[in-house]
């Protein structure tokens, strides 16, 4: 009985370590895959998500907002993003079209002021605010007032005049008129320069409908002035055609002197061009009108072709007819010093 009770006893002990030893193993094993969980449901959280982008979004290109509006649809387009478009427009257009937004013939009154030399566009706002500034004879405190073509700007009881100075210089063609607009609608030498600067331009001098040549352009009245003057001796060279071969004897006549109508006038130099008896060349510095034709005719020659190559120093050269260009500044610090 005792062995029996014993060994039963020994067998429930062994059982019973066991079943202790699985349950404590089984436990472990719970244990290590929840805190493996745990870690994988950590490491998942601070991961950052990772986003598949569309096709869609990788070639995205902006559109316009639309809003539904029957069956069509209608653009949201801010005033904003209309100046946008509209100086993108501008600036996409073709060579030698114009600029309508750099172009503005407007110009704020502090720039202006700027412009004419008078001090910076911040030291113009205190001027303008101190009331020293008149547009049109009405003083002006707006900040941002726009002057426009025209207005007659006054500082400190002087006008302003804020234009850039020009100076054009054209191979003028025939048929056209040297006059600023004609009444009987004919074609003038205006319509060759419009496109030359924003600035108005007037023409030094006159060449008649039919002479061809140098005109020169400007808005510079100092500049016009003294080149038309005949006190300053701004020289003309002309290339004259004849109807029929000049004698020597009249040659010699335009450099003494010939009496007209007007007075007494004088060549500076006149000779044959190319060998030619009918060409002449005649260098002068007077600005009677059509001299040069009244000349010839007092003599008994009729000219045929008259055409101004050169005027105070500046040359057709690589100046085809009808065409302009504007002069450089070695151009036009030599007509400052002549």
């Amino acid at each position: 009985m005792n062995t029996k009770k014993e060994s039963k006893g020994k067998g429930e002990g062994r059982f019973s370590k066991s079943t202790k030893a699985t349950e404590a193993k089984e436990s472990k094993e719970k244990k290590n895959s929840s805190t493996d969980s745990k870690r994988k449901t950590s490491s998942k959280s601070t991961a950052k998500p990772t986003v598949k982008r569309s096709n869609a979004v990788q070639g995205f290109k902006f559109k316009p907002k639309t809003t539904a509006e029957g069956d069509g649809t209608k653009k949201e387009v801010s005033e904003r993003d209309k100046r946008k478009y509209t100086e993108f427009k501008d600036r996409t257009k073709k060579k030698g079209d114009p600029l309508p937004d750099l172009n503005r013939e407007d110009i704020r009154l502090n720039k202006y002021l700027s412009n004419a030399g008078i001090c910076s566009r911040r030291e113009a706002d205190v001027l303008i605010q101190t009331g020293v500034v008149t547009v049109n004879d009405v003083i002006v405190l707006e900040m941002g007032y726009k002057v426009l073509p025209g207005d007659k700007v006054r500082y400190d009881g002087e006008t302003i005049n804020a234009e850039k100075k020009r100076y054009v210089l054209l191979n003028k063609p025939k048929d056209f008129i040297t006059t600023m607009d004609d009444p009987w609608g004919r074609k003038t030498v205006m319509s060759l320069v419009s496109k030359a600067c924003r600035e108005r331009v007037y023409p030094v001098g006159r060449l008649d409908r039919e002479t061809t040549g140098l005109l020169l352009f400007t808005n510079d009245g100092d500049m016009a002035k003294k080149l038309t003057h005949p006190r300053h001796k701004s020289s003309k060279i002309y290339h004259v055609e004849l109807n029929k071969p000049v004698k020597l004897e009249d040659v010699q006549k335009l450099l003494t002197g010939i009496e007209l109508e007007d007075g007494k006038t004088v060549f500076d130099k006149a000779d044959y061009v190319k060998e030619s008896s009918r060409e002449i060349g005649v260098e002068l510095h007077s600005g009677k009108n059509r001299i040069v034709r009244r000349m010839f005719e007092s003599m008994g020659y009729e000219v045929v072709k008259l055409d101004r190559v050169q005027f105070a120093g500046l040359t057709k050269k690589d100046l085809p007819r009808g065409h302009y260009r504007h002069l450089t500044e070695k151009e036009l610090a030599f007509l400052k010093m002549s």
